[in-house]
């Protein structure tokens, strides 16, 4: 299907199309959705919107009657909601998009309930070991539920945890972290991808995925191009060189993907502008007219560069 469009598009962009006949055009080659599209997009919107609604009218319903209710309906509530949720579980079964939803639904009640207990108690906790103990404890559901939208909220937990642990005002080792957390999750999520895993084919999450890693990455490559990290910069300039060329390699030879080509190419001109400003910015205004130049060259080049592949692509 996506060959078909983009031979589709082709036709349009080279005016083999007779005006007035483009939607025509797109309802004989099955590109407009039909009823059956717009049912099934419609359910999927329906059930997910309705299972953050029910999530977020738990929490909001607590914090309305926070003073009128004591401290056991508290607990009972949020721990009845995720019985419930339970044998909801049992009845849909994990296969399904609905016994998925509620998978999220409780998850998402965990961490409610962890929020709870240190409002409640007062327990002193750092906020990190709330979103540290909340990936630990929905771990077994994520693993159990085989979907990668639950992967991808562990994923951003892990995250979390390691922004706000103590020691992260310290940035040089946080963004060690975050890049091999991120570098490895995407790493994994490919392999698993290629080795054929079903419910791990959408290419939307490990895009996601990839953002976080290129941000980790490009946040490396400054530290090292302005000098903030204690001796470790060089290191870091080949963990990113590494990084951006296993990036190009693999999104280009091994599994084509424009969108993921185009944030490898955003970080590249981000780096150069980073390296060009550290060296030319003394100069005065005529510093700045060059890089302006070299951010229009750079990205009128990457996107002839995209639009070439793409073509490539849908030739193929």
């Amino acid at each position: 299907m996506s060959g078909l469009r983009g031979e589709v598009l082709d036709w349009f962009e080279s005016k083999r199309v007779v005006p007035g006949g483009e939607h025509e055009v797109l309802r004989e080659a099955g590109i407009y959705p039909t009823r059956a599209d717009w049912r099934t997009f419609l359910s999927s919107l329906t059930l997910w919107l309705g299972t953050l609604a029910l999530a977020a009218a738990l929490v909001f319903f607590l914090a309305f009657n926070w003073d009128d209710l004591g401290r056991f309906a508290k607990f009972g509530l949020v721990e009845a909601a995720i019985l419930l949720g339970l044998v909801a579980c049992w009845r849909f079964g994990l296969d399904g998009a609905p016994g998925k939803a509620v998978l999220v639904l409780l998850s998402l009640l965990v961490g409610a309930l962890l929020a709870l207990t240190g409002q409640v108690y007062q327990t002193g906790a750092d906020t990190w070991e709330l979103f540290a103990w909340w990936a630990a404890l929905i771990l077994p559901w994520v693993l159990v539920g085989r979907f990668s939208p639950l992967w991808l909220v562990w994923l951003a937990l892990v995250n979390l945890t390691v922004l706000l642990y103590p020691q992260a005002y310290d940035v040089e080792p946080v963004l060690w972290i975050l890049f091999g957390i991120d570098t490895l999750a995407l790493v994994a999520w490919e392999a698993a991808h290629r080795a054929g895993i079903a419910w791990l084919r959408d290419s939307w999450p490990p895009r996601l995925v990839a953002f976080a890693s290129g941000i980790a990455a490009t946040a490396l490559a400054g530290g090292a191009i302005f000098d903030d990290f204690r001796g470790t910069g060089p290191l870091a300039a080949l963990a990113y060189l590494a990084w951006l060329a296993g990036f190009h390699f693999w999104y280009r030879r091994m599994r084509p993907d424009l969108f993921m080509l185009a944030g490898g190419l955003f970080s590249l001109i981000v780096t150069i502008v980073m390296l060009l400003a550290q060296n030319m910015l003394d100069d005065g205004s005529i510093a700045y007219l060059f890089i302006g130049l070299v951010v229009i060259g750079m990205s009128a080049g990457g996107a002839i560069w995209l639009k070439s592949i793409g073509r490539a692509e849908a030739a193929a």
